[in-house]
């Protein structure tokens, strides 16, 4: 297969996503991966997917993963039994005991949701939060409509305030690419100590910049020469997303997160995006969930709440995928 003319189709395509391109396949170098394309009557690619594939040595199988489903209109039947006829090709080379999929369609979609599970995919739309690999709700940010003045006026009262503050403090916010990655880091080790949660490597942080060159960057906003808060951004397909974020325990009352926020929105309009994802809110619905003040904080743009349908599995072999299923359920009781 031709990758530049998967990846063309890809990053053109309305049903694409960062997570379906060559350049994240570069990204998750310790997954296996190979790309599914079906064609119209003219040859030209009309739908397809990047497979990543989890090799399990001991009992010569494999778990088969296609991050944010197909790149496909998953209400269009034969495009989506086309793709999946071609990775059940993939999981017989590969003795796969099992397929995941997490497709961006809406959890209330029940013609394509059927789509799948017609074929025989389980639908875990039961999953939330944590539970699940990739968030199922992400705050989204339409842009395409809007000047970059509309934009700004369409923001929360206090979210503008807080902008407006942080450049009458001072703060000041660029773009940036590798040269600043132990800024990043040094903010992203100050954010898991105080939230509780473990952060990728630098190693990891740069093979994302370096695999999406030109289109991934960081957003740095600065207090003279001390780093306030950072962002990695991934603008693919027409979106910009917000994939990872960071900041310092200091002067966050000089509000660095909403002036860095402003100029990557400021960044996707102006690079031609037509959304803005803020990425994952995982429950935004509980006030009493520690996770409340992330969607509390997006909720300041005035965006909305996308709730995706949840993973779907495809099981080839039951008896490896319990076990599997049950090591992993005693993993997390521990």
């Amino acid at each position: 297969m031709d990758i530049n003319e998967y990846e063309n189709f890809c990053k053109n395509s309305e049903y694409g996503n960062f997570m379906q391109s060559s350049y994240w396949a570069t990204v998750k170098s310790n997954w296996g991966h190979e790309y599914i394309t079906i064609r119209n009557k003219d040859g030209k690619i009309e739908g397809g997917c990047l497979v990543l594939i989890r090799k399990v040595p001991f009992i010569k199988t494999a778990m088969l993963y296609v991050p944010r489903g197909f790149v496909c209109d998953m209400h269009n039947k034969k495009a989506v039994r086309g793709i999946f006829a071609q990775i059940n090709l993939l999981a017989k080379k590969h003795n796969a005991y099992a397929l995941k999929i997490d497709p961006m369609i809406d959890e209330d979609d029940t013609d394509a949701i059927k789509n799948l599970t017609e074929l025989g995919f389980i639908h875990h739309g039961e999953k939330v939060g944590y539970q699940n690999i990739q968030c199922r709700e992400n705050y989204i940010l339409d842009i395409e409509e809007k000047s970059i003045d509309e934009i700004f006026d369409s923001f929360k009262s206090k979210c503008r305030y807080n902008i407006r503050l942080a450049k009458r403090k001072g703060v000041e916010c660029g773009f940036y690419g590798k040269e600043k990655l132990d800024d990043f880091m040094t903010l992203m080790e100050q954010t898991c100590k105080r939230d509780g949660f473990c952060a990728r490597s630098k190693e990891y942080f740069a093979k994302i910049l370096n695999a999406f060159d030109g289109n991934a960057g960081l957003c740095i906003c600065y207090l003279g020469n001390t780093p306030l808060s950072g962002a990695l951004f991934i603008n693919y397909s027409g979106t910009t997303s917000y994939v990872y974020g960071c900041s310092s325990n200091e002067h966050r009352n000089y509000m660095p997160n909403y002036l860095m926020q402003w100029n990557m929105i400021k960044y996707a309009k102006t690079t031609g995006c037509s959304k803005y994802d803020f990425c994952g809110i995982p429950y935004w619905y509980d006030e009493d969930h520690p996770n409340y003040g992330v969607y509390k904080f997006k909720q300041g743009f005035n965006g909305y709440v996308k709730t995706y349908a949840g993973e779907f599995d495809y099981v080839y072999k039951s008896h490896i995928n319990h076990l599997f299923n049950f090591a992993m359920s005693i993993k997390k009781g521990i």
